[in-house]
């Protein structure tokens, strides 16, 4: 009888989490995270505070933001890359 291997899936060193805000054609990594679940509870609290905002961003005719979590490596990044504030888009971030 066969014997069964189980292999962990580990995480390359190099690759982590990136929460990415679109407004539009935009998309601009808003933050980095080393695991899922960091950037997964960072995403879902953008989302809180754009959907607070929304009547606000509608009436000023600003674009939504929509932020999603993707793996990411972080050599990949712009050298001039910084983080985004929740709502940076406000002033031109996104």
């Amino acid at each position: 009888m066969g014997k069964v291997v189980v292999f962990r899936t580990t995480a390359r060193r190099d690759e982590s989490w990136a929460v990415v805000a679109r407004t539009g054609r935009d998309t601009r990594i808003a933050s980095i995270y080393p695991t899922r679940a960091s950037a997964e509870a960072d995403c879902e609290w953008r989302s809180q505070q754009v959907a607070a905002y929304r009547n606000f961003l509608e009436r000023n005719e600003i674009a939504v933001p929509h932020y999603s979590i993707r793996p990411y490596r972080r050599a990949d990044l712009p050298r001039a890359w910084r983080p985004l504030p929740a709502l940076g888009f406000l002033h031109g971030g996104c």
